[in-house]
């Protein structure tokens, strides 16, 4: 599919809070080089930075990051923070915590609800902001998250958060964090093949105006070592038929799920980055997206 012209404004808007966003955006993690808490090899600086200034120049206005998104010489962070300030008035910056460290600065997959504030400050100096515009609690198992949620909430009150998510949570634990702090959004591992309770909470968050927000939408499941998914005979025939990529069909299924429900692929691609865009604007038929709900990866 033609792509040139194509820009994430496609894919329709959001509204996270009361922040406008265009539903294709752009996931900050490859921007490393690798996954998170990776050390391997670092990505090309200046490519890096490129992509993210003509991620902007397309339209793209929600950009997701973490601080503990890095490798042995990049931070999508200071990468993010070097392209992009001063930041356009509409583009939306949204954090992730949880991760935490232990007393060897190594690190640990939950942090106390004590801990949290300051990997909220750390997001916010290597931003170089004064508040950060969304904040995703990634939780870790299945437990109470109700404590973090409210510490969050509290720096919320103290305005260095704007609005809250969660992120890697069951209904459940959505439903324990609405009953501290509205939440507006949810961010969590899903594509083609996902489980049909996977599907169901996509359907729920949506009936709540909640955005749902998928991770490793194209890369598959179990794919955060930057894999990428295999693609099925289904996926192959439609990209065929509409003269488009693997990948964009995937992105076009998942935001044909519903307005609800906004699409953040990340690259360190410049050329891939335009191919991602464009999918915003891939309309699939119903029979379709039915034929690839159950496709597997």
């Amino acid at each position: 599919m033609a792509s040139e012209t194509i820009t994430a404004a496609a894919a329709g808007i959001w509204k996270l809070g009361d922040l406008t966003v265009n539903r294709l955006g752009f996931g900050a993690m490859r921007l490393t080089g690798s996954a998170a808490f990776d050390l391997g090899l670092p990505s090309d600086r200046e490519r890096s930075i490129g992509v993210l200034r003509r991620a902007v120049e397309l339209g793209v206005n929600h950009i997701d990051t973490a601080a503990f998104y890095f490798s042995s010489l990049r931070s999508a962070n200071e990468l993010i923070s070097r392209a992009l300030y001063p930041y356009p008035d509409d583009l939306v910056i949204a954090t992730k915590v949880g991760p935490g460290r232990d007393p060897s600065g190594g690190w640990l997959p939950w942090a106390t609800p004590q801990q949290l504030r300051g990997q909220v400050e750390e997001n916010l100096r290597q931003l170089g902001r004064d508040h950060l515009d969304l904040v995703n609690l990634r939780a870790y198992g299945s437990g109470p998250i109700a404590e973090h949620v409210a510490a969050l909430a509290d720096l919320r009150d103290a305005g260095l958060v704007r609005h809250l998510g969660v992120s890697n949570v069951r209904p459940e634990q959505l439903a324990e964090a609405l009953t501290v702090a509205p939440v507006v959004c949810v961010q969590n591992r899903y594509g083609i093949g996902s489980p049909p309770e996977a599907h169901e909470f996509v359907d729920a968050c949506g009936k709540q105006g909640i955005a749902f927000v998928p991770f490793f939408a194209i890369a598959g499941d179990g794919r955060e070592r930057g894999a990428t998914a295999a693609d099925g005979d289904e996926v192959l025939a439609i990209a065929g038929a509409h003269g488009a990529t693997p990948a964009q069909v995937r992105l076009a299924w998942t935001l044909n799920r519903g307005p609800q429900v906004l699409a953040i692929p990340g690259t360190g691609n410049p050329d891939h980055l335009v191919e991602n865009v464009a999918a915003g604007a891939l309309r699939l038929t119903p029979e379709e997206v039915d034929r690839l709900k159950t496709a597997g990866f």
